[in-house]
C-alpha cells in the first residue's frame, strides 16, 4: 500500500486526495520536502513512545500504534541513517512486544537522528513530539488518569510552549480533569475528542456518532484559557467575550485603556488577548463555542499566539 509521504494517507495513483498533490514519486515539491518530512516523522515517533508508555504499560493496541507509524514511514527503508531507526522498530516489533529498554534505544536513535538543520525550532519540534504523545495516548481508545498525570507533568516541565496551540488548551483541560482526581466518562470523551482534533485521527474511529452528539449538546469545558498566563497591557490588544460577574464589558475595556492596553470589540489577528467572562455561556458546549472564541482557536491553529484568558486571571493580573 503506497502512502503520502507527506501526510500518510494512502495514495490513489501516485496522487494524494487529502494533500491534492500528484505523483509523489517523480514530483519535485518532494525532493525540498522530505528532510522536513523525516524530522516531523522522527518527532512524532518519540512522542508516540512517549504517549503510549505514559502510564508505565504498553498493551496491544499501543504496540498497534507503532506498527502503523512503521507501516506509514517504511518507504523511507533506502534512506540513511533514517533506515537503522525502521530497521530497529522493525526488530523490536517481531515479538509484539516493547521492552523498557527497546523504548529508550529507540528514543535514543530519534534524539541521535534529529538534523541540527533550522528546519524545526524547539516549539515545533516539541509541538510534533506533543502530537505523538496524544497519538500514544488514544493509541487504545481509552484515557486513564495515570495516562494524564503523565501528559500533566510532561506539559509541566514543556512551559517554552505556553501561547502556542494547542499547549494552553490541553494544558489547562487536563489540569480541569485532574481537579478532583477522577477522569468520569464524560471527561473521557471530552479529551478523547480534544486529543483527536488535535491529531488529526477521525473522530468517528474514537466515539460512536451518537456519544458525540451528546457530548456536544450536554458538556461544557472551561479548559479553554490558558493556566496562569503572563499578562502584559502596554501597547496589547484585548478583546471580551461571554458574560462578566463582576463588571461591564465598557468598564473591562476602560480598565484596559486606563493600563495602557488597546481594546477592540472584535477578534482580528492582531488581537493578542482574549478575555473569557466567568458568568458561562450556554452556547459554549464543547465544539459550539461562542463566536470570538472560536474565531481565535482558528487563529490560534493558524499560528497567532492570541491567548484566552479567564477573567478570574484577568482581575489578578491588575
Amino acid at each position: 500500500m503506497e502512502r503520502c509521504p507527506n501526510c500518510g494517507h494512502v495514495l490513489i495513483n501516485h496522487t494524494c486526495l487529502n494533500c491534492k498533490l500528484d505523483d509523489y514519486d517523480n514530483n519535485s515539491y518532494l525532493k525540498f520536502t522530505r528532510p522536513q518530512i523525516i524530522e516531523k516523522s522522527i518527532h512524532t515517533l518519540a512522542g508516540i513512545l512517549h504517549g503510549i508508555s505514559i502510564d508505565q504499560k504498553i498493551n496491544d493496541e499501543e504496540i498497534g500504534e507503532l506498527k502503523n507509524w512503521y507501516e506509514t514511514h517504511k518507504y523511507f527503508l533506502n534512506i540513511k541513517p533514517y533506515n537503522e531507526l525502521l530497521i530497529t522498530l522493525s526488530d523490536f516489533l517481531a515479538d509484539n512486544i516493547i521492552t523498557d529498554e527497546e523504548k529508550e534505544e529507540l528514543l535514543w536513535l530519534c534524539n541521535n537522528l534529529q538534523s541540527k538543520s533550522n528546519y524545526y525550532s524547539m516549539v515545533t519540534s516539541d509541538l510534533q513530539i506533543l502530537q505523538g504523545i496524544l497519538h500514544g495516548i488514544l493509541a487504545d481508545s481509552r484515557i486513564t488518569k495515570s495516562e494524564l498525570e503523565g501528559l500533566r507533568s510532561w506539559l509541566a516541565d514543556s512551559e517554552h510552549l505556553a501561547t502556542n496551540y494547542p499547549y494552553d488548551e490541553i494544558y489547562s483541560l487536563v489540569l480541569s480533569v485532574l481537579e478532583d482526581g477522577v477522569v468520569s466518562q464524560e471527561e473521557e470523551l471530552i479529551l478523547k475528542e480534544y486529543f483527536a482534533t488535535f491529531c488529526e485521527i477521525p473522530v468517528s474511529k474514537l466515539l460512536t456518532e451518537q456519544e458525540l452528539l451528546e457530548l456536544k449538546q450536554s458538556t461544557s469545558i472551561n479548559g479553554i484559557c490558558a493556566t496562569d498566563p503572563n499578562i502584559v497591557f502596554k501597547n496589547n490588544l484585548f478583546c471580551f467575550t461571554g458574560k462578566s460577574s463582576k463588571s461591564t464589558r465598557n468598564d473591562i475595556a476602560k480598565i484596559i485603556e486606563s493600563a495602557n492596553g488597546i481594546y477592540k470589540d472584535t477578534v482580528t489577528s492582531n488581537t493578542n488577548y482574549l478575555i473569557v467572562g466567568d458568568d458561562g455561556n450556554p452556547c459554549w458546549a464543547f465544539a459550539c463555542y461562542g463566536r470570538k472564541v472560536e474565531k481565535a482557536i482558528t487563529l490560534r491553529k493558524n499560528g497567532n499566539n492570541i491567548i484566552l484568558v479567564h477573567e478570574v486571571d484577568f482581575w489578578d493580573s491588575l
